[in-house]
């Protein structure tokens, strides 16, 4: 188990619990969230060593590794995700300035979002640490998909984009991913991240029980402040900040299953729309953010 005596994003000391979550997914077991006071991070403390977290990935629900379409929640998630990841090659063409290039993405799953930015002719390669992801990768859209350690071995400043979606909370070496991403980006090159906030209307609505906390698979729980610090300290620069209006409803759906026992499509809604309201005039607040990157 790992246990922090520092923050884990920026290192100050200044540490406190501020409540249990609940693993709903494969353990049942309860995991401490504790707090940076510097940066604002949150953390899962106690979380288990790289080499043992596996188990805590191996249930059928777990959609990025199986691409189940069994239940609600699971449909309705298939339903929307060809238009997310449309929005998505948008907005690298946008950010990027380029149309066709080089695309790293680090977390790629079972490869959905990588074939599509194949078929607009970027040269694609993923990075996948679940060894049945990248195979169904492999057969499902033939897109190239390397082992997660790999990261280190590719060429210094040869993509032109690398993308990580709901990933960056899930890297036990938090600190050396991010010197090694700044590495890998060409001069002009961009990083997008998108991680939960935490800091959202509907994380502040479902507390302990928000379904984005994720424990223990959730190393770390971001707010826009603390990705700022993290991204300064490698000489990196936030420079924009997008919302995944999506995830407010998708997240409320399954928080409101933890939090009662039982879905409440109704509810979930309500705290999903809610949340993306207020997030219209301040998008900080949303409840995931995309995190537009570059070199200092």
């Amino acid at each position: 188990m790992m246990h922090y005596l520092h923050c884990p994003v920026c290192k100050t000391g200044s540490i406190a619990e501020i409540f249990s979550a609940k693993d709903n997914t494969v353990s049942q077991k309860m995991f401490a969230v504790w707090q940076c006071n510097a940066c604002t991070a949150r953390f899962t403390q106690d979380v288990p060593e790289q080499d043992a977290i596996a188990a805590y990935y191996a249930s059928e629900n777990y959609i990025s590794h199986s691409d189940t379409k069994e239940g609600f929640i699971n449909k309705l998630y298939h339903a929307v995700r060809r238009k997310t990841l449309v929005s998505k090659m948008q907005l690298i063409q946008t950010e990027t300035g380029k149309q066709r290039g080089n695309i790293l993405d680090v977390g790629c799953g079972t490869g959905a979002f990588l074939n599509i930015m194949q078929q607009a002719g970027w040269n694609s390669t993923g990075l996948e640490p679940d060894e049945t992801a990248r195979a169904k990768a492999g057969s499902l859209y033939q897109v190239n998909t390397l082992p997660s350690p790999e990261i280190f071995n590719l060429t210094p400043g040869s993509f032109d984009a690398i993308t990580m979606w709901h990933v960056l909370e899930h890297v036990h070496q938090l600190h050396e991913y991010v010197a090694q991403l700044k590495k890998l980006l060409t001069e002009k090159g961009k990083l997008f991240i998108a991680v939960p906030n935490y800091t959202s209307n509907d994380a502040q609505a479902y507390k302990e029980n928000w379904a984005a906390y994720d424990v223990p698979r959730h190393l770390y729980h971001f707010s826009p402040q603390s990705m700022k610090i993290l991204m300064k300290m490698h000489g990196l620069q936030v420079n924009k900040m997008k919302p995944m209006w999506f995830d407010s409803f998708y997240v409320s759906m399954l928080s409101e299953e933890y939090k009662n026992g039982k879905g409440n499509i109704i509810n979930a809604f309500w705290n999903g729309l809610i949340s993306n309201i207020k997030a219209v005039f301040k998008k900080e607040k949303c409840s995931s953010v995309i995190y537009i990157i570059s070199k200092s």
